[in-house]
């Protein structure tokens, strides 16, 4: 297939260093990190490091790597939360990082790598501060061991870090943080309860639906985007439905690193703009938030790119290759609600939300609007939103999705 973009612009694709993929992957660690150093900080949360954490120490040590555990990372990572791994590290005398869990481990062992490489405050690295590619060196080696199937962090060149100071969300942009290694094993998604494969895996196909129909988007991506998309749909909802089914947490864990390594390429664009601000004011889980927001997004924007919204129905089941380009386009956003339903993603919002009251959300709204915009996420969609839009998104995401009574609550 003829590339116009490549015909005229050169591309760099970023990816990690090496991907150890399969069942048992795990058993890689140590030797992958004696590869590049003596000490580790090992991040990842409590809860992830109760369930692998003997297991990715233990080889660490037989392969002569001593570990230093930081795990107080929250699933929101914060400022406060890299500033504390970053003193353990320099502390230790750590060379190399070993993250354990999904994308609030991994950012946060990502913002260790730019802190104990570069001089300055973590948010001085933000794209509202440095714009993109704002790390000038890269962080010492990072070894990604993933225990999610979503964010795809792993083969990212992003991080996205919560401010507590002022209830908002910011990420960091550069190729010189994206892990040296990552290792991507099923076994260890199987511990992930039902509501994170719920919140991841919708997270991934958010990634994977942007990268796809981003302005910046291009052959390579695209075809990462495309088969993520289709392992995601085929294999989530059994997943979800059944966590011992080692085949379906395979797929969605290749498809969600697709995912990553197409957003990554490509850019994410207004969902993730919108999200952002919402997880921030809301509590609420990134994937989630995702989740949320994707179908309005979605109907918002599919007349400005009919033909690969077309495609999205079609991988989601919504359109066959008879129905017309804009009936199929216009029936994504159905699809996408019907994958949310599958996995039961706003029966979720009570234990993992904190949804305002009607007023106490539209007094916010002002400060989302901004905040999605300084992102510079929008500027990516294929249909620019004007500031009015935005408002009207958010006015209509609560209505329909966060009221108690809302459509998609009832």
């Amino acid at each position: 297939m003829h590339d116009t973009v490549l015909s005229r612009e050169t591309r760099t694709v970023v990816s990690p260093g090496r991907i150890e993929l399969g069942a048992g992957a795990v058993e890689s660690v140590g030797a992958h990190a004696a590869r590049y150093g003596e000490t580790a900080l090992v991040v990842a949360t409590e809860q992830i490091f109760e369930f692998h954490g003997d297991t990715v120490v233990d080889r660490l040590d037989a392969a002569g790597v001593d570990s230093v555990v930081y795990t107080d990372v929250r699933p929101d990572p914060t400022v406060e939360n890299i500033e504390r791994a970053h003193a353990l590290y320099a502390d230790n005398d750590c060379d190399l990082i070993v993250t354990l869990g999904g994308g609030s481990s991994i950012d946060t062992g990502k913002g260790v790598g730019i802190l104990a490489a570069n001089d300055g405050d973590i948010r001085d690295f933000g794209v509202d501060r440095a714009g993109y590619e704002g790390v000038p060196n890269p962080t010492p080696p990072l070894v990604a061991v993933n225990t999610t199937a979503g964010t795809g962090s792993e083969a990212t060149r992003s991080v996205v870090v919560s401010d507590e100071s002022t209830a908002t969300k910011f990420l960091i942009v550069s190729a010189n943080v994206v892990p040296d290694v990552a290792i991507e094993d099923p076994e260890l998604t199987v511990s992930l309860p039902k509501s994170h494969t719920a919140f991841t895996g919708i997270d991934a196909l958010t990634h994977a639906i942007e990268a796809y129909v981003s302005t910046e988007s291009y052959s390579v991506p695209d075809g990462y985007a495309e088969e993520a998309m289709e392992r995601i749909v085929r294999s989530l909802p059994v997943a979800w439905a059944n966590g011992d089914n080692l085949d379906a947490r395979a797929d969605v864990l290749v498809g969600q690193l697709q995912a990553g390594q197409a957003f990554t390429n490509a850019s994410v664009a207004l969902v993730h703009g919108l999200a952002r601000p919402l997880g921030a004011q809301l509590h609420v889980p990134h994937g989630l938030a995702n989740g949320l927001i994707l179908p309005y997004v979605v109907e918002f924007s599919s007349a400005a790119a009919p033909e690969k919204y077309a495609e999205i129905a079609r991988i989601l089941g919504v359109a066959d290759a008879r129905t017309p380009t804009r009936e199929a386009a216009d029936a994504a956003a159905e699809g996408i609600l019907r994958l949310c339903e599958d996995v039961d993603l706003t029966g979720y919002l009570d234990e993992f939300g904190e949804v305002p009251a009607r007023e106490d959300y539209l007094d916010v709204v002002d400060d989302m609007v901004q905040d999605a915009i300084d992102s510079g996420s929008p500027e990516n969609n294929p249909r620019k939103p004007t500031r009015e839009e935005l408002v009207a998104l958010y006015t209509t995401i609560y209505d329909d999705a966060l009221a108690p009574d809302s459509p998609r609550r009832s």
